[in-house]
């Protein structure tokens, strides 16, 4: 009943829309980004004591992140961000972290991440009995409260949360970052690409096919890939955000490269990583790797992203900030001293936040907060 007397409204709202034209879902969203995300507003569908009590937490959680990380990067990214790269981000292994991209490039155009994790369904909160919307929400509150303690999220956690939870926590994690950066979404659709990589949304048929999969993790990955235009709230100008789901590595790319050809339609691109397990350190994930050094300008990361011994070969000059010694990770093994020795000859440049993963110290111990400016001299 709930789902019905919504979508009733909406189709008050808009009239009746084309067979062919994209489903918009933006009045669920921002129902979501009220129960989920903690956003100021009324929720419809969710008792209010359910969402106060998970919002007691989020929102302990959101200004932790405002404390005690984001004015931090905020102030260090404004000085160090230059005004005259691409306005259009990329940022592979990005999970469900809209927020630090929001957090490097406010004024970006268009955000375009990529993860195994999909968006899940905008329309879960009426689809679910209380007692399940309840503990669903439980889930995303713990790993939202993770990922803003310790900026980065583990990627079987995230799995885990996302591909088989019955609520969309990849959603919910970017209308969260919207709640913290002050942005309200404005439009909100799913898309699919084909195979040249261009986008195309899902109908309103396209869904009611979705909603015959029984099967979770099935039905959250065709509802994967999602667009949200959004806006400075009481401003007009609009930016768009892009998750797409998509094994990186290049076998993957290879049975499937619609991801990769829709990043190359972007031309030049400013980008960015943190906490991706090295992958791009791996021979299996070297055509991502490849893509970046093609077409990016400007590109800010941990040592998770493209090191000098790729990088400088293609042309690009490296800043070091922080501290970088090592990391235990084994995939981290065959770039480490090509990260150390770029932290050695270049003179110590302190950093105030944790970017990402640290660095060990001669103990194991990780404690060496790092960042790392990527950028391709203008000619």
């Amino acid at each position: 009943m709930r789902r019905t007397l919504l979508t009733l409204a909406l189709v008050a709202l808009s009239g009746p829309a084309r067979a062919d034209a994209p489903q918009e879902l933006v009045a669920e969203a921002k129902e979501l980004m009220i129960v989920g995300a903690c956003a100021d507003g009324t929720p419809k569908v969710v008792s209010a004591a359910v969402v106060a009590a998970h919002c007691k937490k989020v929102k302990a959680s959101q200004e932790s992140y405002r404390k005690n990380w984001l004015t931090r990067a905020r102030e260090f990214f404004s000085k160090h961000v230059p005004t005259t790269i691409p306005k259009t981000v990329v940022y592979p292994f990005a999970g469900g972290d809209l927020s630090t991209a929001l957090a490097v490039y406010p004024d970006a155009d268009e955000i375009t991440t990529l993860s195994l994790e999909p968006a899940g369904d905008v329309r879960a909160l009426t689809q679910l009995p209380p007692g399940q919307v309840k503990a669903q929400l439980a889930v995303a509150a713990s790993e939202l409260s993770y990922d803003v303690c310790l900026n980065f999220s583990k990627t079987v956690n995230m799995a885990k949360a996302m591909q088989t939870s019955q609520l969309p926590t990849q959603l919910i994690f970017s209308l969260s970052a919207l709640v913290i950066h002050g942005y309200e979404p404005v439009a909100m659709r799913y898309f699919q690409l084909t195979p040249e990589g261009d986008i195309k949304y899902l109908t309103a048929a396209d869904l009611e096919r979705i909603d015959q999969i029984k099967q979770i993790a099935k039905r959250n990955g065709e509802l994967g890939n999602v667009e949200i235009k959004f806006r400075k709230l009481g401003e007009k100008r609009e930016q768009t955000y892009r998750h797409i789901v998509a094994n990186l590595d290049n076998k993957h790319i290879d049975a499937n490269p619609a991801a990769l050809r829709h990043l190359f339609k972007k031309g030049r691109v400013s980008a960015m990583t943190k906490a991706a397990s090295y992958l791009m350190a791996l021979g299996s994930f070297h055509k991502i790797r490849a893509y970046l050094l093609a077409n990016v300008d400007w590109m800010v990361s941990d040592t998770t992203g493209i090191a000098p011994q790729w990088g400088t070969r293609a042309g690009f000059e490296y800043e070091a900030w922080g501290k970088f010694e090592n990391h235990s990770m084994g995939t981290a093994a065959g770039v480490v001293p090509s990260w150390r020795a770029l932290f050695k000859s270049q003179r110590a440049r302190p950093l105030g936040f944790r970017f990402g993963y640290a660095g060990t110290d001669a103990t194991g111990a990780f404690s060496h907060k790092h960042l790392i400016i990527m950028r391709k001299p203008k000619p």
